[in-house]
């Protein structure tokens, strides 16, 4: 007799009971025929539910002919521990209205755009009053499951079987636990030691399908990660928004061009293969990822890699937020959790895919991929230590894929700057070439130049300095003057010609400088006498000041250029200073070298302007600037020929009081220096 007017009733049940009413119920749809509707609350783990959903267990039978639905709320706080104990406050009914209603409830815990939503929506428009002969067959078959309940006997088992130990599972428990961490412990190993992140993923692969005992272990990978996973992966994706994938294990025998097709509901799998191995342009916005390995228990079950399937998704994002925040999905029957999903579900069949597995690999709070594991025969119920080994290896995972964009970031950067150093040394032999065409086409220019200036020049040095030897009476002192000054302005440009032709000479390494011993005294005097003229009619009073020991007198270096050192320092010294002013020479030596200080009481050099009076054509900007000739040659070719004697040179200077200019030549070894 029915508890209630309305075609239930409620009652509390054991968790076995209950299991058995809604195998009941299944086995009434059966009979219906294939129109039926079946689901239990295994349709729901791939969404998010509300709490309550979350206690509640149910069956649900939905056709024209014949509806029923049993529905169990678990006490608070059982979720997690359904024993064979555990009661549920169930309830069976036939209600036409309940059904529909919780038809209705079912159905909005879906998108409205997803199939699930619509199939639902159908089914509960077709929702009929039952049928009698269909409701009488099954209370008979419930009266049949009830009789049969009293009479099943309890059969001990015999004597002779031997007593378990009471303890094994337990130390299977632990035996098992060992293993886990032990494979944990390898794959963590594999990881330290290598960098080859397809390496590291096709041992993992491998190693976790064989101690889980499972038929086919993936990674999928989403298009929009950055770190390439295997060395099959095309460097280039066809289309936008495609990715390319390539057969992967020894198994699947010659890599074949697959496209994959993934929603945003990504524990559904699309793939698509065109005849031609082209991308389909129909569906190229609909490719989102693809598996970039795969390991099989043999060769008999089918590899996802070739399964050709497009049009059954449309695209919801509720698993997507669930795998980003960490979530695990467990399927244990596909048949009963894609029941509403037709399209979705006869790829799994094809695939051969009963139950799976999926735990994300998260990297850098992405979701780069997952790890899922499949079983193709049957239904299988996963284990919390399945989904904890899983759930690690894919952290693990993570962290080798950290490891590689590392890496993958520091080659690209390595590649960059090596690319920058090849850019920049070609820059640099171009501009190298272009100096030495440069320096060489001077070499010609000054070589020509001098030639065509020096021989003319000499003409008219030597010329005027015949008409100056004339007899007085011969020339008027008029027409002397003018020889005069045709004579200075010889000499003046002559010094500068040479001074030119020194000075490039040096610069283009060609200088050699001729090493012999000499007097250093003598050197200094030859300078002073060669000045000691212009230094009288200037009324500079110039002096020597010799501060070395006469055994020491004897130095090695070239002469000539030392003694053109001094011409130069005791020559700019004298035209920057005024009259009745000092020029002094002095000369000492330290060790194995010769210091030589010319000192002035002239027009000093201001700071700002110290540092640029060694470069070629520089000169001081002062009024005096206008009084004294010169090309601004002189310091810049002391300077570098103070160097090629591996010397310095430096300067003290106070303006309107005077300049010293130090020089330090170190003594040469007897041969060319060039």
């Amino acid at each position: 007799m029915l508890s209630s007017p309305d075609l239930s009733f409620s009652r509390t049940l054991p968790i076995v009971v209950f299991n058995q009413l809604g195998e009941l119920l299944e086995q009434m749809a059966q009979t219906v025929g294939s129109a039926t509707l079946v689901l239990t609350e295994a349709v729901l783990m791939r969404i998010c539910i509300p709490v309550e959903w979350q206690r509640q267990r149910f069956t649900l039978v939905v056709s024209e002919q014949f509806s029923a639905l049993l529905v169990g709320n678990l006490a608070q706080g059982e979720e997690g521990e359904q024993g064979i104990d555990s009661a549920l406050n169930a309830q069976l009914t036939f209600n036409l209205e309940a059904i529909a209603t919780f038809v209705y409830e079912l159905r909005d815990l879906f998108e409205c755009d997803s199939s699930t939503y619509q199939n639902l929506e159908g089914y509960r428009q077709i929702i009929r009053p039952n049928d009698a002969t269909l409701q009488s067959q099954f209370s008979l078959l419930l009266l049949e499951y009830l009789l049969t309940q009293p009479n099943q006997e309890i059969i001990a088992p015999p004597s002779s079987t031997p007593t378990i130990y009471i303890c094994q599972p337990v130390e299977d428990a632990l035996k098992k636990q060992i293993s886990q961490e032990r494979l944990l412990n390898q794959v963590t190993t594999q990881i330290r030691k290598s960098l080859d992140l397809s390496v590291i993923m096709a041992t993992a692969i491998t190693q976790v399908r064989e101690f889980l005992e499972l038929d086919r272990l993936v990674i999928y990978k989403f298009e929009g990660s950055k770190v390439k996973a295997q060395q099959y992966q095309s460097d280039t994706i066809p289309l936008s928004g495609t990715a390319l994938l390539t057969g992967m294990e020894q198994s699947i025998g010659e890599p074949s061009k697959i496209y994959f097709s993934i929603p945003e509901n990504k524990d559904k799998l699309s793939l698509s293969v065109s005849a031609n191995n082209q991308p389909l342009l129909e569906n190229r916005q609909n490719y989102r990822g693809y598996i970039v390995y795969e390991a099989r228990a043999t060769d008999a079950i089918t590899s996802v890699l070739n399964y050709t399937e497009r049009n059954c998704f449309i695209q919801t994002s509720q698993c997507w937020e669930k795998y980003r925040q960490g979530f695990t999905l467990a399927v244990d029957d596909v048949e009963k959790t894609y029941a509403l999903e037709k399209c979705l579900l006869k790829f799994l069949r094809e695939s051969q895919v009963r139950a799976k597995l999926a735990a994300p690999i998260i990297f850098e709070d992405k979701l780069w991929g997952l790890l899922i594991a499949h079983q193709c025969d049957k239904p299988h119920q996963w284990t919390e230590s399945e989904k904890n080994l899983l759930v690690a290896i894919a952290e693990q995972l993570a962290i080798a894929i950290h490891q590689a964009e590392l890496m993958q970031t520091l080659t690209q950067e390595k590649q960059t700057l090596e690319q920058r150093v090849i850019e920049r040394t070609i820059g640099l032999r171009d501009a190298l070439l272009a100096a030495e065409a440069a320096n060489r086409l001077r070499s010609e220019f000054l070589a020509t130049i001098s030639h065509e200036l020096l021989t003319p020049l000499t003409y008219v040095i030597g010329m005027s300095s015949t008409l100056l030897r004339w007899p007085l009476g011969e020339l008027s002192q008029r027409q002397r003057g003018y020889l005069q000054t045709i004579h200075d302005s010889g000499e003046h440009l002559l010094e500068m010609i040479n001074d030119i032709l020194d000075l490039s000479q040096i610069e283009a390494g060609k200088t050699a400088l001729n090493i012999s011993e000499f007097s250093l005294v003598n050197v200094a005097e030859n300078a002073i006498e060669s000045l000691r003229k212009k230094a009288i009619s200037e009324q500079i009073n110039l002096n020597l000041d010799l501060q070395i020991d006469p055994k020491r007198d004897r130095f090695t270096a070239d002469g000539e250029r030392v003694e053109q050192i001094l011409w130069n320092l005791l020559t700019n010294a004298i035209k920057f200073t005024p009259e009745n002013g000092s020029v002094t020479l002095r000369l000492w030596m330290e060790d194995n070298t010769a210091i030589f200080q010319v000192e002035d009481t002239g027009i000093g050099i201001p700071d700002e302007q110290l540092p640029l009076i060694f470069d070629k054509f520089q000169q001081l900007d002062t009024p005096y600037r206008r009084r004294y000739e010169g090309t601004g040659l002189g310091l810049a070719l002391t300077k570098q020929l103070v160097e090629l004697h591996r010397g310095r040179i430096e300067v003290e200077s106070t303006v309107s009081i005077g300049s010293i200019f130090t020089v330090w030549i170190p003594t040469q070894s007897m041969r060319v220096v060039s």
